[in-house]
């Protein structure tokens, strides 16, 4: 039987699109937010009710991807296009300081991280019941979900 996240990537191609603009108001770059989405698996919250199901974000795993995440930023700071993804948030050249030295550093980006991917599974999730597709989605995660 197919799982139900096969059943939604079209939307989440959609979503992906769309979503560029919060990535770029965010700190981090589209290659690390691709390492972020790498890490994250989704999971839908009681299914078996689908007016009261919520669709979660897992970011178990991106503790795992945080260094790899750092060291995309310092890649691209070396290339010289330290701007892209960093500045777009505010941050810019002083945020990586901070950094450097210990403030404002990882934790937060792991926040700010987390942040943003429930916010890409909220957003997906209205997605979804617009185009009346939810209810079908948690039938078949209930279906398939130990």
């Amino acid at each position: 039987m197919a799982d139900w996240k096969d059943r939604v990537v079209g939307e989440r191609m959609s979503i992906d699109d769309e979503f560029g603009e919060q990535v770029e108001a965010s700190s981090f770059s589209r290659q690390q937010w691709g390492l972020i989405m790498t890490a994250t698996e989704f999971h839908i919250e009681q299914p078996e009710d689908a007016e009261s199901a919520r669709l979660v974000a897992d970011t178990g795993k991106l503790p795992q991807v945080m260094s790899e995440i750092d060291n995309v930023e310092k890649q691209m700071a070396s290339m010289g296009a330290g701007g892209a993804g960093s500045t777009s948030s505010g941050e810019g050249f002083l945020g990586g300081i901070k950094r450097a030295l210990g403030f404002g550093g990882r934790d937060e980006r792991y926040e700010e991280a987390e942040e943003l991917v429930q916010e890409y599974a909220d957003q997906l999730q209205e997605r979804l019941k617009e185009n009346e597709r939810w209810q079908e989605v948690c039938r078949v995660a209930a279906n398939t979900e130990e």
